[in-house]
C-alpha cells in the first residue's frame, strides 16, 4: 500500500503551518541564534531568502549597542527576525534587554537556559511571539502553562547547548504532552532532515551550524574552514565553556584541556551560596575563550558547532545554503511520495 502523506502533496510539497503563516515565510526554517556568529547581514539575507533569523542579545557588547542593533534590524530587515535571550543569572543585562525589546519589539524572542515568565509577561502583550528552548517534557509543560507561543525542541544533535534526547524520540514525546507548535533544533543540515522533522509533526526546524561557514558570517576564516574540514565525528560535549554541556569542535587545544570541569569547579558549582557566582564566572571565562578564538587565529581554539557541520563542504552565502536545502527537500519529498510498501 502507498504511504499516506496527509500534510503535503506532490504538487504542493509544503503545507501552510503555524511557523509559515505566523511569520509569512517561504520555508519553515529559523536560522538559529549563534553566539558571536549571528549578525545583521545574516538575518537580512535569511529574510530575503524566505526564512527568518535570530540573533543573541549578548552578541551586542552593551545594552546601548543592543538597542542600536534592534533599531537597525527593524529598519533594514525585509522580513521577520528574532532575538535570543539568555534568561538566567549569567546574563547580567537581562532586565535591560527586556525593556529595550519592549521599546523596539522584534517579531519573536527565543528564551534559553531559564524561566521565560518575565519575558512572556512584558513582551507577549506587545505582539511578540515567545518561543522557548526546551529539552524535555517537564519543561515544555511549564512554558506552556506560562503562556509560550511555541517551543524549540533542543535535541541531542544541536550545536552549542544541546539536549540529551534524539529528535526522533523527543518530538513525539512533546507532541503527546503539549499542544504548542514545535520547532526542532539540532542535527538538520539537509533538505532530507527538514522533511523528516516535518513528518514527525514539527512546524519547522532551527538550523545553526551550517550557517557558520557563510560569506555573511563575521567570524574568522580559520573558524569557517574548521566547519568545512571537520565533521560529525569531531564534535564533543564540553562543560568547561559555561558549566552546561556545550558542543564544540575537538581541536587539539580542546583535547588538551579536556571537556569536563575539574574537581574544584564541580564542588563550587554545588555550593548553595556560591553556585550563582561560580556559574557566572564560568560562563564569562568560557565565552571569552570562545570569543578570542572566533575572530583571530590562536592556538587556544574553542569553536562551538554541532554535528550538522558534516553537511558543510564549502563556504557559501546564506542564500546558496537555503537554495540547496530547498532543492534537497523537494527531491526527498518526490522520492518519499513515490514509495510503496
Amino acid at each position: 500500500m502507498k504511504i499516506r502523506l496527509t500534510s503535503i502533496t506532490k504538487e504542493q510539497p509544503l503545507k501552510s503551518n503555524w511557523l509559515i503563516d505566523t511569520f509569512q515565510l517561504k520555508f519553515p526554517i529559523i536560522m538559529a541564534p549563534m553566539f558571536l556568529v549571528s549578525n545583521k547581514a545574516m538575518l537580512v539575507a535569511a529574510a530575503k531568502s524566505g526564512i527568518m533569523g535570530c540573533i543573541p542579545s549578548l552578541n551586542y557588547k552593551t545594552p546601548e549597542e543592543f538597542e542600536k542593533g534592534l533599531i537597525e534590524l527593524k529598519k533594514d530587515c525585509p522580513g521577520a527576525f528574532g532575538v535570543n535571550l539568555i534568561v538566567n543569572q549569567s546574563n547580567i543585562y537581562i532586565e535591560e534587554h527586556i525593556q529595550i525589546m519592549a521599546k523596539h519589539p522584534p517579531h519573536f524572542v527565543i528564551t534559553s537556559l531559564g524561566s521565560p515568565k518575565k519575558v512572556i509577561e512584558v513582551l507577549k502583550p506587545l505582539g511578540v511571539k515567545i518561543l522557548c528552548d526546551v529539552v524535555d517534557v517537564e519543561y515544555a509543560k511549564k512554558v506552556e502553562q506560562l503562556g509560550a507561543d511555541a517551543i524549540i525542541a533542543v535535541n541531542s544533535g544541536a550545536g552549542g547547548h544541546a539536549g540529551a534526547i534524539a529528535s526522533s524520540i523527543l518530538i513525539p514525546m512533546l507532541k503527546k504532552a503539549v499542544k504548542l507548535p514545535i520547532i526542532s533544533a539540532g542535527g538538520v543540515g539537509t533538505g532530507e532532515g527538514l522533511l523528516s522533522n516535518l513528518a514527525l509533526g514539527c512546524a519547522g526546524v532551527s538550523i545553526g551550524s551550517p550557517f557558520i561557514a557563510t560569506i555573511e558570517s563575521p567570524i574568522s576564516k580559520e573558524y569557517k574552514d574548521a566547519v568545512v574540514e571537520f565533521g560529525a565525528k569531531d564534535i564533543v560535549m564540553s562543560t568547561k565553556i559555561s558549566g552546561t554541556p556545550c558542543s564544540v569542535i575537538a581541536t587539539p587545544y580542546v583535547k588538551k584541556i579536556g571537556v569536563e570541569q575539574n574537581f574544584l569547579e564541580r564542588l563550587l558549582s554545588k555550593n548553595k551560596n556560591l553556585k550563582k557566582y561560580v556559574k557566572m564566572l564560568t560562563y564569562y571565562k568560557g565565552m571569552k575563550s570562545v570569543e578570542n578564538a572566533a575572530f583571530a587565529a590562536t592556538y587556544k581554539t574553542v569553536w562551538v558547532a554541532g554535528p550538522s557541520i558534516e553537511f558543510v563542504d564549502k563556504i557559501e552565502s546564506v542564500e546558496q545554503i537555503i537554495q540547496r536545502l530547498e532543492r534537497e527537500y523537494k527531491a526527498a519529498f518526490e522520492k518519499m511520495s513515490d514509495l510503496a510498501l
